[in-house]
């Protein structure tokens, strides 16, 4: 019978990889705490409705990447794959919407794409995001770049740049569809047939297209910009203002648009420099005024970023191995089994970090896997030791050795972790 192996497009995060990927959504989650964010985590399925109005019905997550399902009731399911929409739909019907705004939310958690896979790319995945909500201030914006930056520089990630724009909203973006159609009509023809049907069915989201064919037509294409309102291209230059008060870089970049429908105005994108071609962005976010509506709660501005944390992980700076066990108790024979298991649990209650090793193979074999394991020392209980109430501690650095009660472990250990961290003692 052969072996089944994981579906494609998934990774299992065997221990180190699991512990950087903690590293950096726990950094993140930090930094936004800073700014006052608080946590929150939203189911991992939701009604299918809630994407389809939320995200889009045109774009392409919606309409190719989701994995939908029917339940035992036959209700329509999807497992999340985005977080914006969920954490408005949780915002909408609770007691979030009682609190003053604007409200400063965080999470970190697992979203499902059905994606062709890469290089640090998963049809399951991990994101890291903010949502702001319940406030129009531009100011805001840039605060959840902010928090974006912060975090990066934290995990010590360089190479970035970040790119801005402004797409507009419902009083100018019509004019600026429309400029849209009329300069890509005269070439439907030519136009691959997925940029003809996002001209059919959103305009804006040729201005996303990677497809071969479409480069030169996208470069002479007309920009967000000379579209803009007056109150888009006001609350734009306060964003600005503000990322400069933050000492934040950013390029203007009028051709930079969403890949999800709820987005207007402020959009942004964080570049890196080893991410090329049609994926050159990190992650990005931006202002979804008017999402709350379409899932039809009352009116809550928002703002917010996601980050896909595979990335993250592959690009930034190995940080700190996990931590070692502290100490190994090994039982030299079988009687003494009992002893270190009981040994091994006060120790652990004074807080050391111990391994038990009480297996059937020998002593010799137990002292080896003790060095691999990093561990600061080894306690070994024997019959004598048993009988003396004792136990034999040995520093694996240097081999020293004593005999010491229970009672003085702890001590000692953390001595030696002493000695190591300031580089005294035999090495």
């Amino acid at each position: 019978m052969p072996p089944i192996s994981r579906p494609r497009g998934t990774e299992d995060l065997l221990p180190d990889q699991f512990f950087a990927m903690r590293r950096v959504s726990e950094a993140g989650l930090g930094v936004a705490a800073s700014f006052g964010y608080q946590q929150l985590d939203t189911p991992i399925f939701e009604a299918s409705e809630l994407f389809v109005r939320g995200v889009g019905d045109s774009t392409d997550v919606v309409r190719r990447e989701m994995y939908t399902f029917a339940d035992r009731s036959g209700r329509s399911l999807t497992l999340r794959p985005e977080n914006t929409a969920p954490v408005l739909r949780a915002f909408g019907e609770s007691s979030l919407r009682q609190l003053s705004p604007p409200v400063r939310l965080s999470y970190a958690g697992p979203m499902f794409r059905y994606d062709r896979p890469g290089k640090g790319r998963y049809r399951q995945f991990h994101q890291f995001g903010v949502e702001a909500i319940g406030d129009p201030e531009p100011e805001l914006d840039a605060e959840v770049i902010a928090v974006a930056w912060d975090w990066l520089q934290e995990l010590g990630l360089g190479g970035i740049s970040l790119q801005l724009n402004s797409i507009g909203d419902a009083a100018c973006r019509p004019a600026y569809r429309e400029a849209l159609l009329e300069h890509f009509a005269p070439h439907l023809a030519t136009l691959p047939e997925l940029d003809q049907e996002r001209l059919r069915r959103n305009p804006l989201r040729i201005l996303d297209s990677k497809e071969e064919g479409s480069e030169q037509l996208l470069a002479s294409a007309p920009r967000t910009s000379d579209y803009l309102c007056q109150p888009c291209r006001e609350a734009f230059e306060r964003v600005q203002l503000a990322l400069h008060a933050y000492a934040i870089p950013f390029e203007l970049n009028p051709r930079l648009v969403r890949g999800l429908d709820y987005y207007v105005r402020t959009t942004f994108e964080v570049w890196h420099e080893d991410l090329m071609g049609a994926q050159n962005a990190l992650f990005g976010g931006g202002r979804y005024d008017g999402l709350s509506e379409l899932l039809g709660y009352p009116p809550a501005p928002g703002v917010g970023f996601a980050a896909g944390l595979e990335r993250v992980v592959m690009l930034a700076p190995p940080g700190p191995p996990p931590a070692r066990p502290q100490l190994v108790v090994c039982s030299a024979q079988p009687v003494a089994v009992a002893s270190a298991i009981d040994a091994s649990q006060r120790l652990r209650r004074d807080g050391l970090s111990v391994l038990c090793d009480v297996g059937g193979r020998s002593l010799k074999g137990k002292m080896r896997a003790a060095e691999r394991s990093g561990a600061e020392a080894v306690a070994i209980l024997g019959e004598e030791e048993v009988r003396e109430r004792r136990l034999t501690l040995r520093r694996l650095r240097s081999g020293e050795q004593m005999a010491v009660r229970l009672e003085q472990v702890y001590v000692q250990v953390r001595e030696w972790e002493q000695d190591t961290q300031f580089g005294e003692g035999p090495a």
